[in-house]
């Protein structure tokens, strides 16, 4: 009784989360009644529950296949790349904006900075084709007038992580700045007061005032970007993928594209889909805890 009162009491606040509780049942909870068809062999004309129960069948045939140790190489090396490489740089971006006392530039920066972020993968997958094409692109010219031979960025294998990561940083990073800036917004300015009474520099401002005030939105991102480790977008690694640097750009995420939807293989492509999500889940489980056990700030 005292619960239904509360509801009775807060109504309008239940109206609001609605939606959000919809969405994710219809959209994220229901269809995981189709997991089970990573456990059989799934015949659209027979349906879920009269298609053969075959275990782990798949799940064994894709740890044995020849591509099983190529794909979690690529997926790991181009997550773990992204991670290092695009995870600081929001930070940095942030700090530098955040002593910036001339409003003027700093909305221009910010502006500037996050614009990619609206700008759709397809359209964005099209520009980096663009900017990066041996003959008419705007890099290789560049590198032509510095005296040194055009690079077929997006023929080569070896190219192919270091473009889709910086291509990320370009996208990303100015949006990501959002964050730690509304963060960096919260710091009380007489911290900095008394520190600059005490004669400290700019400099020790920053490392002992600033970043401790960002720590825990840090924490909370990192876990969130290492608990998608094996989530890696499969729609600009698609776009820009050729024969030529499927070598470096075939990721776990592409190989279910292509064994579900064009080679027809939906519990084959299941069970490889389910394995990256199990896998996703146990490294979020793990740096989750292991956040919370080295400070105080953990997503539960």
């Amino acid at each position: 009784m005292r619960k239904s009162r509360k509801i009775l009491q807060n109504w309008q606040l239940y109206i609001f989360v609605l939606p959000a509780f919809l969405y994710f049942l219809i959209f994220h909870y229901i269809p995981m009644y189709g997991v089970q068809i990573a456990f059989k062999n799934f015949i659209p004309t027979l349906g879920i529950w009269g298609s053969e129960w075959v275990g782990f069948e798949h799940f064994t045939r894709f740890f044995e296949s020849y591509y099983f140790w190529d794909l979690i190489k690529n997926t790991l090396g181009i997550s773990v790349y992204e991670l290092i490489v695009g995870f600081p740089l929001p930070i940095i971006l942030a700090l530098a904006l955040n002593e910036v006392k001339d409003s003027f530039f700093k909305r221009t920066v910010q502006t500037v900075t996050y614009a990619p972020h609206f700008i759709s993968v397809v359209v964005m997958s099209g520009m980096i084709i663009a900017f990066l094409s041996p003959a008419t692109g705007i890099i290789n010219h560049g590198i032509q007038f510095l005296g040194f031979e055009p690079i077929a960025f997006l023929s080569d294998p070896a190219w192919f992580k270091t473009v889709y990561v910086l291509s990320g940083v370009w996208q990303s990073t100015g949006w990501g700045t959002i964050i730690y800036l509304a963060a960096l917004a919260g710091v009380d300015p007489q911290h900095h007061e008394a520190a600059i009474v005490d004669g400290a520099t700019r400099f020790q401002r920053i490392w002992h005032i600033n970043i401790p005030a960002i720590v825990p939105t840090m924490i909370i991102l990192l876990i969130m970007n290492v608990g998608s480790i094996m989530a890696l977008g499969f729609e600009k690694i698609l776009l820009l993928q050729n024969p030529l640097n499927l070598e470096s750009s075939n990721v776990i995420a592409t190989f279910v594209y292509q064994a579900g939807l064009l080679d027809a293989q939906y519990s084959f492509a299941s069970a490889v889909g389910l394995f990256n999500a199990v896998i996703n889940a146990i490294l979020l489980i793990t740096v989750n805890k292991i956040a919370k056990k080295t400070s105080e700030t953990s997503l539960w």
